[in-house]
């Protein structure tokens, strides 16, 4: 047992698009910053090593000499934000597992020594997770904590179940729009059942890459930030001026390109109140958006479009570009069918509350109009006797931050206290134990 309520814990939810870490307690977190990195193999540092002289101070650099040989990660949006030769943009996840712990290493040690500037061996950790991870996967995270960084006391817990406390609630069907995901798993009693789970691969950023590949197919291109300079000729007016950079990663170019094509699709996107239909939003107004290099384009039946794939996948088959998806496609069902499904895999007793209890999380969730058609869809497909209520919070940060806030909240309950697993217990027992310790 560990008794160290003397110290805030911190929580951290390393996700599939952003890691969110900070102390519990609060109401945010302190650092927020993405989950991928940028990777330059040994060979390729000497040539950049001359550059890196010269480059702005402040960026973070991580050794991992592991079997992928020797190679330089950069963490965090400012590291990423700065171009250079070579650098690869990785994600530690793989359809949410972690398949790199390197990489994980690496952004742990970002946010506890340059965000949040504590050391990792006075604080208890609380770290989310995903309702699919294996055993192997908790004991490797047990195995790091606490070999590696020393930590005092550890506690995993799902991320369905975050979600749930951060909204107040033991029982609730969690629908989680993440970036590489959305998943919809039934909390009962703040346990996860894990056979009314549902996963599909269409998250934030499949959207993202959908808008992408539709506003290509239509002529338009988005220069990195990277690629240009803008220079201003007479006040108020400014030309671009084009910039080549021979070296720069596909990987490194697209991660720029996505970063744009979100902002995009976080500003004009928002879910249609019927099913997309192509001859009814064929005339619908455009929305003018200015791109950084300075043009404008005009974003149609897109805006609508996009998000309604979430309903209904087979959409993405009409987008030139996505012909990879069309084999998987058949088998992606929509937001509605899979809260039914999930609902259905319940017990009898618990459906009804299930039912009035949906709610919404993640990113993806902040989209526009998008509790309105669920409540809507669900309305139609569900049984007559369901009383069916969406619930979202009404404050983005809330919506995108909800399993992080639920792990704030819950590390800093007094009767939580007794539920750590200690380091003196992960010594007497090995890792294996964090199953009995965090079920």
């Amino acid at each position: 047992m560990y008794g160290g309520d003397e110290v805030s814990a911190i929580v951290i939810d390393l996700g599939s698009h952003t890691c969110k870490a900070g102390y519990a307690g609060e109401d945010a977190p302190k650092a927020v910053f993405p989950s991928v990195v940028g990777a330059i193999d040994q060979m390729d540092i000497d040539e950049a090593d001359n550059a890196e002289k010269n480059s702005a101070s402040g960026t973070e650099l991580k050794n991992s000499d592991k079997a992928k040989g020797k190679r330089k990660l950069y963490v965090g949006s400012q590291s990423l934000g700065y171009r250079r030769d070579h650098m690869e943009v990785l994600s530690p996840l793989k359809d949410g597992i972690v398949a790199d712990w390197d990489i994980v290493d690496s952004i742990w040690d970002h946010a506890f020594r340059e965000c949040l500037l504590i050391d990792p061996k006075e604080h208890p950790m609380l770290l989310a997770e995903p309702s699919s991870t294996s055993q192997q996967q908790r004991e490797r995270t047990a195995e790091l904590m606490f070999e590696k960084y020393k930590a005092p006391a550890l506690f995993l817990a799902k991320n369905a179940v975050l979600t749930s406390f951060a909204s107040g609630r033991a029982t609730s069907l969690v629908v989680d729009g993440g970036g590489g995901s959305t998943t919809v798993a039934a909390v009962h009693d703040g346990y996860v059942l894990q056979k009314a789970v549902a996963t599909s691969p269409i998250g934030g950023e499949f959207l993202t890459d959908c808008l992408m590949k539709s506003l290509e197919s239509k002529g338009i291109v988005m220069k990195p930030r990277y690629s240009f300079r803008r220079k201003e000729i007479r006040p108020g007016e400014f030309q671009t001026v084009d910039l080549d950079f021979p070296n720069t990663t596909e990987s490194y170019k697209l991660y720029s390109q996505r970063v744009i094509a979100s902002d995009i699709k976080e500003c004009v996107c928002r879910a249609p109140d019927t099913p997309y239909d192509e001859k009814a939003y064929s005339n619908i107004p455009m929305t003018p958006y200015e791109l950084p290099d300075g043009q404008t384009i005009e974003i149609g039946a897109d805006r609508f479009k996009i998000p309604d794939i979430l309903f209904n996948p087979s959409l993405v088959q009409s987008i030139p570009g996505m012909e990879s998806f069309a084999e998987i496609a058949p088998s992606v069902r929509g937001l509605p069918q899979m809260v039914i499904e999930s609902i259905n895999k319940c017990d009898v007793d618990i459906r009804r509350e299930l039912f009035s209890s949906i709610l919404l999380a993640g990113g993806t969730a902040s989209m526009q109009q998008l509790k309105e058609r669920l409540e809507k869809d669900l309305l139609e497909e569900s049984p007559q006797a369901a009383r069916v209520k969406v619930l979202a919070s009404g404050n983005a940060t809330e919506r995108r931050f909800s399993v992080w806030i639920g792990g704030s909240i819950l590390a800093s309950l007094g009767s939580f206290q007794q539920m750590w697993f200690s380091r003196s217990e992960y010594e007497e027992h090995g890792a294996s134990y964090i199953q009995r310790k965090c079920p």
